[in-house]
């Protein structure tokens, strides 16, 4: 019996969470032409909008913190080539007013749904020597004052793709962390809202750059491994 997420398609498929906007959306226009896709995030709207614009894409409207709604989501998918983990959020403040609940929700969405998502899908990343995708932050590299709880799920991302990356090698599941610095993305508005400072898209990467990032490591050539990306703006 075929899978309900069976398309028949030549062409490889990938999931990319967050899809409804920012990198998230940039990344499924920009693999687009090459893949099919499944558009993970909890904006079913946004979704429908944007698999309307790109051919071989479908909604997948799924809350990542919700275990039986994701098991129940990722049961049908029996092979997958791409997986991008975008979904992500950022309160930021000092520690001294960093109360337990936002830490808990950042690991929650930043760190535990990618290890949790991952997992269900192994078995069909292993099946197709598939690509991991994470998208990381500079926060992940070099934390700043307001950012702990942030900035500590994104070292504990890395922390877990490079454990992921040992472990999965030898199925041909290739890891890659791209590091990303402030991109013009409705999270970063926010960011700067609660930092109190102005809006400068201009110095901050398109979420295309990003995007054109995370391509190059998905097609990375089969004798090459790509293990992090480190991208800033010029400016």
């Amino acid at each position: 019996m075929s899978s309900p997420l069976d398309t028949g398609s030549p062409r490889p498929l990938a999931l990319i969470t967050g899809a409804s906007r920012g990198i998230g959306a940039a990344t499924a226009r920009a693999m687009a032409a090459s893949h099919d896709l499944l558009l993970g995030g909890r904006d079913e709207q946004a979704l429908i909008e944007l698999a309307a614009e790109l051919p071989g894409a479908r909604p997948w409207p799924v809350d990542l913190t919700d275990d039986a709604a994701l098991h129940a989501a990722t049961a049908g998918i029996t092979t997958l080539d791409v997986l991008v983990h975008s979904a992500g959020i950022a309160d930021i403040g000092p520690l001294a007013a960093t109360s337990a609940q936002v830490w808990r929700r950042t690991m929650e969405i930043n760190l535990i749904a990618v290890a949790e998502l991952t997992r269900l899908l192994l078995p069909a990343l292993r099946a197709a020597r598939g690509r991991v995708v994470l998208v990381n932050s500079g926060q992940g590299k070099q934390p700043r004052a307001d950012w702990g709880a942030y900035a500590a799920s994104k070292f504990a991302l890395t922390a877990y793709a490079s454990v992921l990356r040992a472990e999965e090698h030898s199925a041909g599941v290739r890891v890659t962390s791209v590091f990303p610095g402030r991109t013009d993305t409705d999270m970063q508005r926010g960011v700067r809202a609660a930092e109190a400072g102005a809006y400068e898209p201009d110095r901050y990467l398109r979420p295309s750059t990003v995007a054109a990032a995370i391509l190059f490591a998905v097609n990375a050539p089969a004798d090459a491994i790509v293990p992090e990306l480190v991208i800033g703006p010029a400016t």
